[in-house]
């Protein structure tokens, strides 16, 4: 088994939670790779910016998530994905979804309506959590 790990954001304007479409209809909340020599938390907020055109500022750590898929690429290779979370507050709002990654649209999207659009149970968590420190900070 392989592993590799990410960083991503949970990134706030108000209520409101920045999500990403992919190609295949899933909605998502940015997060990507972390390269040779970068902190979780600099890969967060270069992949906010790098997926979405949004610049966005981490207030807390939120934690982890850990989840296994099978890499369609090499040989159905089962590798196990840690992603580092953070909490941000968007300081842009112009929408520029990353098409060479397959990304199809980008949104703001009221944090009561976040069940609606997540499909995976672990990113729906991750938002919850969020929302619950931006409400106490």
């Amino acid at each position: 088994m392989k592993h590799v790990a990410s960083a991503g954001g949970v990134v706030f304007l108000g209520k409101k939670v920045l999500l990403l479409r992919k190609i295949n209809g899933d909605w998502v909340i940015p997060k990507g790779k972390i390269e040779k020599g970068e902190t979780p938390d600099l890969t967060a907020v270069r992949e906010v910016m790098e997926e979405t055109g949004i610049r966005a500022e981490i207030s807390n750590f939120l934690g982890e998530t850990t989840y296994q898929f099978k890499n369609s690429w090499s040989n159905h290779e089962v590798i196990e994905k840690k992603v580092f979370w953070y909490v941000m507050t968007a300081r842009s709002t112009k929408l520029k979804p990353l098409k060479e990654e397959g990304f199809v649209d980008a949104q703001f999207v009221d944090y009561f309506q976040i069940n609606d659009y997540l499909r995976y149970e672990d990113e729906r968590s991750i938002v919850h959590k969020g929302y619950v420190l931006i409400q106490e900070a």
